[in-house]
């Protein structure tokens, strides 16, 4: 079979669950013999948040204020520019994970300068802004072929748009995420003041998809009966504007009545330190309201730490009783539960004991595999 060179759009350069998707897939294609080219806008000029083993582009980056539909709107302005170049167009196939990349090959395939491109739909937004849930549209319709990366996803899509899509998944790499400490450990835990704990940790900023304020109240419930718990919250870099809801949880921080160090912002961790920052954690906290797939948890798993995890789908799809402890993502009080009962000494065993083992179920090959018939479908295309 000859080698597919496909550029896959993302929508940053920062660790968000549709840029690790992007650079693990293009690493696996790599590795079945293709030429991925990831790309993504690049403001800051820094590069990628880790190394890679696929060809990376950093597409310069127009400024951007606050307003996400104008964001959404420059930033796939700033692509459409880039690929308006024909050398910098010389691929078989055209991969876009997000609506910023969608709507930039959208406009693409418009003037002709593509065939046409694939899309992969992670989860699908609901915003107030009507420009914005029509960019969001034209990002999905306007493409050829689609994946998605779960079941829920999968008939959401069919049932939205009336598309059939690939259901591809997710992996894990189970190389840098594994239980086996490698030294970075006690450096962390002193530079982010993380005590004895137990520590509980949210990986995914301040954000209401994440559901951090009722995470919080559940903390302070667990809190009670752990005075020297600490609630670590990792992550949050982000395209979206989080402002409003931010607020309403520094409110509810500075009512809820914790000492000073018990709970951590940790902000955006360098990639190389995630694998020991899930390793020091007694259990990860992930009681999200809405997810595309929920690629945390699969980390934390594969660093044998404990997952709390709401009951709902995409996350009953993959993960079954014994290997989570769930939990209703609704009620603080079940989350409170689920935290208490994952720091018991006999659940927590045998969680960090299967964590593992579940991880190694979600191969990156396996879901670069699953996008090779939907590639050659539309190199075809763009050469017949």
């Amino acid at each position: 079979m000859k080698a597919l060179r496909i550029a896959i759009l993302a929508h940053s350069t920062n660790p968000r669950g549709g840029v690790v998707h992007a650079l693990e897939l293009a690493d696996a294609l790599v590795k079945l013999g293709h030429e991925p080219v990831v790309h993504a806008p690049d403001a800051k000029g820094a590069g990628f948040f880790r190394e890679s083993l696929c060809e990376t582009v950093s597409v310069p980056a127009s400024p951007v204020g606050s307003d996400v539909t104008q964001m959404v709107e420059i930033r796939a302005a700033d692509y459409v520019r880039h690929f308006e170049d024909p050398a910098h167009r010389r691929f078989d196939v055209f991969h876009a994970q997000d609506g910023i990349s969608g709507n930039a090959l959208a406009t693409l395939k418009q003037c002709s300068s593509i065939a046409g491109f694939a899309r992969t739909v992670h989860h699908i937004d609901a915003f107030r802004d009507p420009r914005l849930s029509a960019l969001q549209a034209r990002a999905i319709v306007a493409a050829d072929r689609h994946f998605t990366v779960s079941r829920l996803w999968q008939a959401e899509l069919e049932q939205r748009h009336g598309i059939v899509s690939a259901m591809v998944g997710n992996g894990v790499d189970t190389a840098r995420f594994s239980p086996d400490r490698d030294g970075r450990e006690a450096g962390l835990r002193e530079r982010l003041g993380i005590g004895a704990g137990p520590v509980v940790l949210s990986v995914g900023g301040v954000e209401a998809r994440k559901n951090t304020i009722r995470l919080l109240e559940a903390f302070a419930q667990l809190h009670v009966m752990h005075p020297n718990a600490q609630l670590v919250i990792a992550g949050g870099a982000t395209v979206l504007d989080h402002h409003a809801y931010r607020e309403e949880f520094i409110t509810a921080l500075s009512g809820a009545a914790l000492p000073a160090h018990a709970v951590i912002e940790a902000g955006p961790v360098p990639q190389e330190n995630m694998p020991s920052l899930y390793r020091l954690a007694d259990v990860l906290a992930f009681p999200s309201v809405k997810e595309g797939f929920g690629l945390v948890v699969l980390e934390a798993q594969a660093s044998g730490v404990p997952v709390i995890v709401s009951r709902i789908a995409p996350f009953t799809e993959h993960l079954i009783d014994e290997e989570v402890v769930w939990c209703d993502p609704q009620n603080a009080g079940s989350i409170a539960n689920a935290l208490a009962a994952a720091l018991t000494s006999e659940l927590a065993a045998r969680l960090k004991s299967r964590g593992p083992a579940a991880a190694r179920r979600h191969d990156w090959e396996q879901v670069a595999s699953a996008h090779i018939e939907t590639y050659q479908t539309l190199r075809e295309r763009a050469y017949a």
